[in-house]
């Protein structure tokens, strides 16, 4: 009962991110528990994605082949038939939209301690969580009783698994009771859904310092001429110059590019922890104190309106 179970997800055919984060994080647990790790797929092209899944350190991957997107009676009676079969001591999801819609129903059902948003987890004699208060200025460590848990992770605070492995892929057959109290009936992007800034690799962002809406063609024309994806901060979504998809941070998305270009951003805790995990994240702000240069790999302390053009005509 040591073992350690950990939910993958996928949207629009693609597995996420988190997917591959949630192996790094299942594996860690699993060694420190002495279990093995074991991995649910559930719905979509499970045998496509149980081949991507099997990275090395994954003992097993189970998959469920019911429906294509995510639906919240199918993943919850698959994630609890799973766990009665399996008897994981860990129960590890992902803290997305998705995960979070039924992480507690499987937590409530199992009667399991559940703890959301974690960003570390540690395994002696007992299972400790480390989660971040008060705008992650604060991290806290949380024991967690029971001789089975159940906890989400935040992404991008674990690297991705990568190399392949020798993991045993099954078919797990559950029946599914429908429910006439929901019906999925399709998928929409909230927001325009024209782009997935998590997808990005090159992300340029704006924030307070390009001042005006009138201003925002300037920095389209730097996202056009580095082939990036632009993205911002909550005070420019707030203001309605982007749809609410492009947001990055807490409330908006949690971003790992190869290159973050953060422009007129200041680096309230709020958006950093949405876009620390960028490989590298380079800054442009007036304040030489701004936070964002606490994080930055490289910094420009200048006026945007000056800078940006010089950037456009290096690229161009």
């Amino acid at each position: 009962m040591s073992d350690v179970l950990a939910v993958t997800e996928h949207r629009r055919g693609e597995l996420r991110d988190v997917s591959f984060e949630v192996i790094t994080a299942g594996r860690n647990l699993a060694d420190e528990t002495g279990g093995d790790l074991h991995l649910a797929v559930i719905g979509g092209d499970t045998e496509s994605f149980a081949d991507s899944l099997n990275r090395e350190g994954v003992d097993a991957v189970h998959t469920v082949s019911e429906g294509e997107e995510f639906d919240h009676d199918v993943y919850t009676q698959a994630v609890e038939a799973l766990h009665a079969d399996l008897d994981p001591e860990v129960l590890l999801m992902p803290n997305s939209v998705n995960g979070l819609d039924y992480a507690p129903a499987v937590a409530n059902s199992l009667d399991l301690p559940l703890v959301t948003d974690a960003v570390g987890l540690d395994y002696d004699d007992g299972l400790t969580v480390t989660r971040e208060m008060y705008g992650s200025k604060v991290e806290t460590t949380v024991e967690v009783s029971g001789d089975q848990q159940a906890v989400t992770i935040r992404s991008a605070e674990w690297p991705a698994a990568e190399g392949v492995g020798d993991a045993e892929i099954a078919e797990f057959d559950v029946d599914i009771e429908a429910d006439d109290g929901s019906v999925v009936t399709g998928f929409e992007e909230v927001g325009g859904g024209d782009v997935d800034i998590s997808e990005a690799d090159f992300i340029v962002s704006i924030g307070r310092g390009i001042e005006e809406e009138d201003n925002l063609p300037l920095i389209e024309d730097l996202v056009e001429a580095t082939d990036a994806t632009l993205a911002s901060s909550r005070p420019i979504v707030d203001n309605g110059w982007l749809p609410k998809n492009r947001q990055v941070g807490q409330s908006g998305k949690v971003v790992t590019p190869t290159v973050y270009l953060a422009i007129g951003i200041s680096g309230a805790v709020q958006h950093v922890a949405g876009m620390k995990g960028a490989d590298t994240i380079i800054a442009v702000n007036t304040d030489p104190n701004a936070p964002i240069f606490d994080i930055a790999d490289y910094g420009i302390v200048g006026d945007l309106f000056e800078v940006v053009p010089e950037l456009i005509e290096e690229f161009e």
